[in-house]
């Protein structure tokens, strides 16, 4: 008569960590004094619709509509140059982040894309703000510098993780280190890279629209000038163009992530 084998170990580090996770979740609430059921009174409930009916109907003259047309354009570009300058300053930088000149410069170009991306797009774009002044420049550099910390950690994750055999055969066959590189590596992570490019994409789109808050043109910029005016219809128009903008760039960067995987 066989035995059953012994039962594994028990491993309490997953227990504990759930227990120290729901701790910090309760010390949270417990120390936060969060009135939510203010949110729900008669009062603020009323104070709300108030709120949101000085909203419509949103402005609509020919005008207004062919400015709030030429902030989103504007809007586009930034997120689109600014995710272009990102993928290409993040690339350069993922060689190098992957590892394939050493341990110190991983380590020292590592320590670089974490500050890139520690630092939120509106804290670069108040710096650069100052430097390059008010417009969609200052905006469009801040989208670039976050995205490509964010990339460039993507990018050298995504090289580091590639099987390494494709490449070991080209070097073996006489191929130089660049060529079995761009030849093997690159295009087995291209696929992943191309989707976190989209993502990161659609991203900006919204970070852009933020952005114009501090003054870094577009949309953002004109919904600022319009709620300090209490101009609430025209307000709602920008809202509206937001919210448009970002449908459509959504539905581009699914269908070409569908292109991608099919």
């Amino acid at each position: 008569m066989s035995h059953m084998p012994a039962p594994p170990a028990r491993n309490w580090s997953g227990w504990l960590f759930a227990a120290a996770l729901m701790a910090l979740v309760i010390a949270s609430f417990a120390t936060l004094s969060l009135k939510l059921g203010d949110l729900f009174t008669v009062e603020a409930m009323h104070s709300i619709g108030e709120f949101l009916a000085g909203f419509a109907p949103p402005e609509m003259a020919s005008g207004f509509l062919r400015k709030t047309g030429i902030a989103t354009m504007e809007t586009l570009a930034m997120s689109a140059l600014g995710t272009l300058l990102a993928v290409a300053g993040g690339l350069l930088l993922a060689i190098p982040g992957a590892g394939r000149f050493g341990r110190a410069p991983r380590a020292l170009v590592r320590g670089m894309l974490s500050v890139l991306r520690s630092i939120p797009e509106l804290v670069w774009a108040s710096i650069l703000l100052v430097a390059a002044g008010l417009g969609p420049f200052a905006g469009t550099m801040a989208l670039a510098a976050h995205t490509a910390g964010v990339l460039g950690r993507l990018f050298a994750d995504a090289l580091e993780n590639a099987p390494p055999l494709p490449e070991q055969s080209l070097r073996l066959n006489g191929a130089t280190p660049m060529a079995a590189f761009f030849y093997a590596t690159l295009p087995q992570t291209l696929p992943q890279m191309l989707s976190y490019t989209l993502y990161r994409w659609e991203n900006n789109i919204r970070a852009a629209a933020v952005l114009g808050v501090v003054g870094a043109g577009g949309l953002g910029q004109m919904l600022k000038y319009h709620l300090s005016l209490f101009q609430m219809e025209r307000a709602a128009t920008v809202i509206l163009a937001m919210l448009l903008l970002v449908a459509v760039v959504d539905a581009l960067s699914f269908a070409l992530r569908r292109s991608l995987t099919r």
